[in-house]
Order: structure tokens, then C-alpha cells, then sequence
């Protein structure tokens, strides 16, 4: 069990809320309008605190100091990112997160070291990776550093039989889940590429070009197998 404090009690921060006790933590939520706790239901069990999110003496009240995790969802961002920078350096709250409705701002709070979830874009992006073949796309998760993205890749279908881990060695990447027929399985060194898998990977940014150049190009092809022998070795001796 481990306390989490809420700030927004809008549609993300009640189900977040209600999510959380139901796993058995204790939640206490921070809204400045009273009447937004009414998304918790009667059967809410948390804390209710009426009060502006970034406010020491409302997050005191929240239990602050016991907290295992912050999150700042409220509909602005600047409150958000306020909030979670004095949780995190005021409090010393580990475990931090800000709802960002500008992506361009989730991403500039994010290099600094806030995690930021960009609502907005992230469902825009997964519509858009599925109309759009040759889409330009950044990612669903960077890291804090903004060096390591997590996203779904596309896959030439000539890797259908082939393992995940020859695809994962050809492209530098790691697959951290796969889709596959509407369910997620976390890939074993057995798991073979079917079709209509749905891959997704974590890499660097800076190699993400030339990673999905190797998965568009398929498996090894008989001139990669070429260079890789030793010098020589293609010759035949027909002495």
C-alpha cells in the first residue's frame, strides 16, 4: 500500500483517484472547486482537499510528506507544472508526473527532468500512425533526458516467422511488448514476428532513422551474410 496525491479532480484525476483505491492506497485529491469531488462518488474513502494544488499548506494537508507519488492533472498547465516542481523539490516526492495539454511544452518540461504526459498528442499520434504510412511521429513515452523513446514500429512483413530477438539485433532496438490479436504479450527469445503483430520498441532517438531502415529492409539478406564472413572464405579451393 502507498499514498498518491491527486491534483485536478476532473476526469483523469477522479478515475485516477478511484483506480488507485480500488488497488487498496490511500489517495488524497486537490481541486480548488469543491463541487468537482462529486466525479468521486459517495463511496470515496480518500481525502477531499478544497485548495489550489501547488499550495504547501493544501498539500500539506494531503499528506504530502507521505507520498509515494504526485500527479498534476488539473485543465491548466501552468498549475500542473507548478504543482509538480514543488512536489518534487519542495516535498521530495520521487515519483512525479504533469498533464501537459502543449506538446511543445510537455516536451521542454520533460528534458528538464519533469515527466509530462501530453494527452493531446498522444492519442493524435496513434490515429495518425495508422492512417498515415510515411507519418513523422515522436514516440508515446521519452525518457526524462529525452534520449530513449518507447513507440510502436513498423515491421516489413518479410520478418513474419522470424524471432524478435534476430529484429531487436538487426535494428538496435529492444521490443517491449507486442499486440497481438487486441491483447498485449511481453515477447519471450522464442517469440516469433506473426502477422498482424503490432511491435512496440524502445531505442535511442538518435538511432530511431537507421532502426527502422533495418526493419523496413527485412531479415538478413544473402549480401549482409557475405560480409560478414572472413575474408576469403567465399572462395572455393578446387585444387
Amino acid at each position: 500500500m502507498a499514498h498518491f496525491v491527486i491534483m485536478g479532480c476532473g476526469r483523469v484525476g477522479s478515475s485516477l483517484a478511484l483506480t488507485l483505491e480500488r488497488g487498496g492506497h490511500t489517495v488524497a485529491v486537490v481541486d480548488q472547486d469543491e463541487r468537482a469531488f462529486r466525479r468521486l462518488g459517495r463511496h470515496f474513502g480518500g481525502q477531499r482537499v478544497t485548495g489550489v494544488g501547488f499550495d504547501r499548506d493544501a498539500l500539506t494537508k494531503a499528506r504530502i510528506h507521505d507520498a509515494y507519488a504526485f500527479a498534476a492533472v488539473s485543465s491548466g498547465d501552468n498549475s500542473n507544472i507548478i504543482a509538480a516542481r514543488v512536489a518534487r523539490e519542495t516535498f521530495g516526492v520521487e515519483h512525479v508526473v504533469a498533464r501537459i495539454y502543449d506538446p511543445g511544452r510537455a516536451e521542454v518540461y520533460q528534458r528538464l527532468g519533469i515527466p509530462t504526459v501530453a494527452a493531446v498528442r498522444w492519442s493524435t499520434d496513434q490515429v495518425l500512425r495508422r492512417i498515415l504510412p510515411d507519418a513523422d511521429l515522436t514516440g508515446d513515452f521519452r525518457d526524462a533526458s529525452g534520449r530513449i523513446i518507447m513507440t510502436e514500429v513498423r515491421v516489413s512483413p518479410a520478418w513474419i516467422g522470424r524471432p524478435l530477438a534476430e529484429l531487436e539485433a538487426k535494428a538496435g532496438l529492444r521490443v517491449a511488448f507486442v499486440t497481438r490479436m487486441g491483447e498485449g504479450i511481453v515477447p519471450t527469445g522464442g517469440t516469433l514476428y506473426q502477422q498482424g503483430d503490432i511491435v512496440h520498441a524502445v531505442m535511442a532517438v538518435s538511432g530511431q532513422s537507421e532502426a527502422e531502415r533495418a526493419l523496413a529492409a527485412g531479415p538478413q539478406t544473402g549480401a549482409d551474410l557475405l560480409e560478414d564472413r572472413p575474408e576469403g572464405s567465399g572462395k572455393v579451393d578446387r585444387a
